[in-house]
């Protein structure tokens, strides 16, 4: 094993055993016990545009694989505001990714939190947010709010492991449909498109 294969084990590990201190202590602040898997993040980044020049959302980085995935996707890290709660997870996240935009706060009160570092409408919004740990009208609210700052027919990209979406659709204000289970991903889940449609 390389040297660069040696420090890149050390730091997945490091994020695990990090991902799992954080939901002990904060189980419903941290919706996962380790960070997502390659292939999902893979798959989240997909549908996200890398040439649009608008913004793009991160709500709940954790430690930045879905960041690094939307990197390797091609998107400019100017581009990507992340929302974190987690202040620990934010000064690592600048460390590991001095382009990107870190914005410490509540990605629930999603405008609140955005003012005054992103105005205006964005590309797309890129969620790993524990969404099934909140009441069903904050969920709802969320997407809301997060759907009516894009274009129509951009897309709000969450994944889940469950079999239901965590807002179901409403027909005449926004559309959603899923992708096929990441079986890779462990435990296995899938990504959840959210689209306004008018």
């Amino acid at each position: 094993m390389s040297s660069i294969e040696k420090r890149k084990l050390k730091a997945m590990v490091a994020d695990e055993v990090r991902f799992l201190r954080n939901w002990i202590g904060r189980p419903l602040t941290t919706g996962a016990v380790s960070p997502s898997g390659k292939a999902l993040t893979k798959l989240m980044a997909s549908f996200v545009d890398p040439l649009d020049d608008l913004p793009v959302v991160e709500l709940g980085p954790g430690t930045g694989v879905v960041t690094q995935a939307l990197l390797e996707r091609g998107v400019a890290p100017g581009r990507i505001a992340s929302i974190e709660f987690n202040p620990d997870f934010c000064g690592l996240l600048r460390r590991r990714f001095p382009g990107v935009r870190i914005i410490q706060g509540d990605a629930y009160s999603f405008n609140r939190t955005l003012l005054g570092t992103v105005e205006g409408p964005v590309s797309a919004v890129v969620s790993s947010l524990p969404l099934f740990t909140r009441p069903p009208e904050a969920r709802r609210q969320l997407i809301i709010e997060a759907l009516e700052r894009m274009p129509i027919g951009r897309p709000l990209i969450q994944f889940s492991y469950a079999l239901v979406p965590p807002v179901p659709a409403e027909p005449g204000r926004f559309t959603v449909e899923h992708t096929h289970w990441v079986v890779m991903n462990l435990p296995p889940a899938r990504v959840w498109l959210y689209r306004r449609t008018g």
